[in-house]
C-alpha cells in the first residue's frame, strides 16, 4: 500500500493512493486519482521474472478505468536491478470509452542509486492527465528513505523549466 500527497502549483492538490497484492504469477492493484482526479482503477496482471543477475521482472497488466475518467487500460510494471542501480517503469494507454479523443498514455519511470541500503537518489519521469503543466512530460529528482517496512521518497518534478511539483510518497508492505 501507497500514499503519494501531490502538492500543485497554482492548483488542486491531492493524494493518490494505490493498493497492491502479489502472490505468485498473480498481480492486482486498486488505484484513485492516478489516471485522473476523481477516477478509479482496477487491475490485474501476470508476474514474469526474466532474469535473477542482474533481476528484471515484468508485469503485463489490464485495467477498467472508471470516475471522472471511464475506459480500458492495457498496461505494464518493469523492474531492472543491479547491484545498486535500479531502473522501475510503468505505464499504461488508457482507451476511454467516451471517446477517442480522450483516450491517453501515462508513464512514470524512476532510475535511482542506493549508496546505503535505506537510501536511494535519482532522476524520474512522469506524463500524467490528472493536472496539467506547461511540459507533456515532466522530469525531475528523486531522494528515498527506507527502513523495515516503511519506504519514503519525496520527488521535485519541473524545477528549473517551471514552477516545481513536489510529490510525497509513503508506502507500506506487508
Amino acid at each position: 500500500m501507497a500514499a503519494a500527497g501531490y502538492v500543485i502549483p497554482h492548483g488542486t492538490s491531492y493524494v493518490s493512493p494505490t493498493f497492491t497484492a502479489d502472490r505468485g504469477w498473480l498481480h492486482l492493484e486498486g488505484r484513485y486519482n492516478y489516471e485522473n482526479l476523481q477516477t478509479g482503477s482496477l487491475w490485474i496482471g501476470y508476474n514474469f521474472s526474466l532474469a535473477d543477475k542482474p533481476e528484471l521482472k515484468l508485469t503485463p497488466l489490464l485495467g477498467c478505468v472508471f470516475g471522472r475518467e471511464s475506459g480500458i487500460a492495457p498496461g505494464y510494471l518493469a523492474t531492472f536491478n543491479y547491484k545498486r542501480i535500479a531502473l522501475f517503469s510503468q505505464g499504461e494507454f488508457v482507451f476511454d470509452t467516451q471517446g477517442k479523443a480522450a483516450s491517453f498514455f501515462y508513464s512514470w519511470s524512476e532510475l535511482s542509486y542506493a549508496p546505503a541500503e535505506w537510501f536511494r537518489a535519482g532522476l524520474v519521469s512522469q506524463r500524467t492527465k490528472a493536472y496539467q503543466t506547461p511540459l507533456d512530460v515532466q522530469r525531475g529528482f528523486l531522494v528515498g528513505f527506507s527502513h523495515k517496512k516503511l519506504d519514503f521518497t519525496a520527488y521535485m518534478f519541473n524545477l528549473g523549466w517551471t514552477d516545481p511539483t513536489v510529490v510525497l510518497s509513503l508506502g507500506i508492505r506487508f
